[in-house]
């Protein structure tokens, strides 16, 4: 109904959201031709002249609102694409407003008296039809837009049945059907939507004692209704964006680049702060050699991994992956600290309990349960730790007694718990050992040309978690390997200018001997 025409909400799928990009590194291969990768790596030290390869520099000018309108729209189309593209579960379903919104509230009140005015209509003697025949009009123009182009029997029809001036004409006689008007729309209805709404359609068959009822409720169906042809077009369009995936997103981001000459200003601060750490490494100076561009773009991924969206926002370029870097990031947060509660457990009690897969996984399971959450800011770690101390003791104390053992002294308890509690100081050395082996893991992926063979193959510290691990490395590996992809020339560019300015170097083969291992897909 007029005013009812809200936009549907963009959802995705709550099930497992780190799962959309399990095969991100397969696709890579068929989307990205040899080229563009040859491209990527020349181009750190080289000028290239195909656009497609290398970004093109926007001098400074003066925006204007329209074109930061329309870059704003460039970025919200490149960001509903790459959703399309990497997660099979995203979908679009009509807007649900929270209960207690300011805009829920204004949209109620005009719809109550959107449909008192209707009511009142109908009510009058003889009855006025002015609300509903531009209800009818509305409707009528909501049909026809679900039609495909060769449904002309059904198109013909819908503006037979519902021909606006005839309406009219039988309404100023008092002669005009509302109630076979909406049984035809409804029929018409149940012809053209989903299996999924056949339910509602015989509940709208069913619901015609109330007109002003009825017509709300065809309302409500024909959102669900639109939102399902979207979701149609959304599932055929997937394979097509999959397969020109790579050069639809570059030249999206380059549009955006060429509207707005700071949209690359995070993604170059980003960069600029991982090489100069880098290059203040703690060697001597005469033994410092200057970082290879490939060493310097696989630190700054690696550098994502444990970003402080707090502190700065991400790089314009991992825009639109970010809610899956975050899951990956609170899935690891939980999973280096379950590491490190497990490693304090077994180096403090020592051989009674070693060797017992089952209560491993009895231990490891319920301190996962206990630190769910852990990433929210009202969480309290050290309180949480605490209960997985006592937990644990708990837990302990009952296995020992079950084989002979005596249970754990109340001193040795407290021990355990002050040396788990004390793993929420950032300078705790099981905390650090397990921080230090976690990105020495993830280096090693980012740096594999092929990381799949290295998913199990954690670094001594981590057994108690490799699945886990072996899971986050997956995930996040196949983001940062389709980020290279997509963004490799407009890194390339920014590298290039950080470290040789405008002009590029001689080549030098020894300068970092990373680059042949750089991942290529």
């Amino acid at each position: 109904m007029p005013l009812n025409d809200e936009r549907p909400a963009s959802t995705s799928s709550g099930e497992d959201q780190g799962s959309d990009v399990e095969s991100a590194s397969e696709r890579c291969d068929s989307m990205t031709s040899t080229s563009d990768l040859d491209c990527s790596r020349e181009s750190f030290t080289s000028d290239c002249s195909s656009k497609h390869c290398t970004p093109s520099s926007s001098p400074p000018k003066t925006l204007i609102l329209d074109e930061v309108m329309e870059s704003a729209r460039d970025l919200s189309n490149l960001s509903i694409a790459h959703e399309i593209i990497v997660n099979r579960n995203f979908h679009l379903e009509p807007q649900s407003l929270p209960q207690d919104s300011l805009w829920k509230l204004v949209r109620d009140t005009v719809h109550k008296a959107f449909l008192d005015i209707l009511q009142s209509e109908l009510n009058d003697d003889p009855p006025e039809y002015g609300q509903a025949i531009r209800l009818l009009e509305e409707i009528k123009e909501i049909l026809l837009s679900f039609l495909n182009p060769g449904d002309n029997r059904l198109r013909t029809q819908i503006m037979e049945v519902l021909d606006i001036d005839l309406i009219r004409q039988q309404a100023d006689n008092d002669i005009v059907d509302i109630q076979g008007l909406a049984s035809y729309i409804i029929t018409t209805m149940g012809k053209l939507c989903a299996p999924v709404r056949d339910e509602e359609i015989k509940k709208l068959r069913e619901n015609t004692d109330n007109m002003v009822t009825l017509f709300r409720e065809i309302f409500r169906v024909l959102d669900l209704m639109k939102a399902d042809m979207v979701n149609v077009l959304i599932n055929s369009l997937r394979p097509v964006l999959q397969s020109h995936s790579v050069e639809y997103e570059r030249k999206t981001f380059q549009k955006i680049l060429d509207k707005t000459p700071r949209a690359l200003d995070n993604t170059t601060l980003w960069i600029k702060s991982t090489l100069e750490e880098l290059q203040s490494a703690t060697i001597p100076t005469e033994q410092r050699a200057t970082p290879g561009p490939f060493h310097v773009l696989n630190t700054a991924f690696l550098g994502i991994l444990t970003w402080d969206h707090n502190k700065s926002p991400l790089p314009e370029t991992w825009v639109t992956d970010e809610t899956r870097v975050r899951e990956v990031q609170w899935q690891l947060q939980k999973c280096q600290a379950v590491n490190e509660v497990l490693l304090i457990v077994y180096s403090t009690i020592g051989g009674p309990i070693q060797g017992l897969p089952s209560l491993s996984d009895r231990l490891k399971r319920m301190t996962s349960v206990l630190l769910d959450g852990m990433h929210s800011p009202n969480f309290n770690l050290e309180e949480a730790l605490e209960g997985v101390s006592a937990q644990i003791c708990c837990e302990l104390n009952k296995s020992l007694t079950e084989r002979s053992y005596p249970a754990l002294s109340p001193a040795l308890q407290a021990t355990l718990t002050g040396q788990i509690c004390s793993i929420v100081q950032k300078d705790n050395p099981i905390r650090t050992l397990v921080e230090d082996r976690v990105q020495q893991y993830f280096m090693a992926l980012i740096c594999d040309p092929k990381p799949q063979v290295k998913f199990e193959q954690v670094p001594a510290g981590l057994t108690a978690v490799k699945p886990e691990m072996a899971l986050l490395g997956e995930k996040f590996i196949s983001l940062v390997n389709y980020n290279r992809t997509v963004y490799g020339p407009f890194y390339a560019d920014i590298i290039r200018k950080l470290m040789f300015g405008s002009s590029p170097p001689a080549t030098n083969p020894s300068q970092d001997s990373t680059q042949e291992s750089v991942p290529s897909n």
